[in-house]
């Protein structure tokens, strides 16, 4: 079945754009909406796979849309398309709950390939655009409380589970890396978003580097 999408942002021709891309290739956009508020509104109502969301909107930001519908404990997963490759508003939207982001510049393909990759479950961290982003922004020393309990608690394998999410590896490739299935990797994962009491992959890699449990430039080893 061709995923479901909401397009979100304030400009008509980019949503007409997106919506020609985006049929043209299967995907079935069962709604638009040229602002935050409508973007939530139209989530609650058509319960899509996935919704493209703007940052710079009226009414309600993307960012505050982002935290609403993840505070709402919808399915639909936040894939935000910006103009700019580092941008602290991004990072806002990936801290609220949003699967990840992509370029409004990139390929019709990567687009759908990005849709699909958030809607299996997946984060769209590529090395180029967002660990540079969380890497930016929480570069420097871990805070001074230490490392949350809800980390100290994690297994010794949940660790390194967390350590390969933090580098941006995929669930088959963690499975690869460590010799073990991929169920066996959602199983892990599950746990590890459950006992920080986080919803998407996105929020535990920020919280990875934001506690210092991994340190910008360490290849996303744990920190000692």
């Amino acid at each position: 079945m061709s995923a479901s999408v909401v397009i979100a942002d304030d400009q008509e021709l980019v949503r007409s754009g997106l919506r020609m891309v985006l049929q043209a290739r299967g995907i079935d956009v069962v709604g638009e909406a040229a602002d935050g508020r409508a973007a939530v509104e139209a989530v609650m109502r058509l319960g899509p796979d996935v919704v493209l969301m703007d940052i710079r909107m009226p009414v309600l930001d993307g960012i505050a849309a982002t935290r609403q519908i993840a505070a709402r404990a919808v399915s639909t997963k936040v894939l935000v398309l910006t103009t700019y490759d580092v941008d602290s508003y991004v990072y806002g939207a990936l801290r609220a709950g949003a699967a990840g982001f992509l370029l409004k510049a990139t390929t019709p393909d990567r687009l759908v390939a990005g849709i699909e990759t958030v809607r299996a479950g997946e984060a769209l961290l590529s090395p180029s655009l967002t660990r540079r982003l969380i890497e930016q922004h929480v570069r420097g020393p871990a805070p001074s409380e230490g490392v949350p309990a809800a980390l100290g608690a994690l297994t010794e394998r949940e660790r390194e589970v967390l350590a390969l999410v933090a580098r941006g590896l995929a669930n088959h490739e963690i499975a690869e890396r460590l010799f073990v299935t991929e169920a066996t990797v959602k199983t892990h994962m599950n746990r590890l978003l459950a006992k920080a009491g986080l919803r998407s992959r996105v929020q535990l890699v920020v919280l990875a580097y934001e506690s210092g449990f991994v340190r910008p430039g360490r290849q996303g080893e744990p920190a000692t």
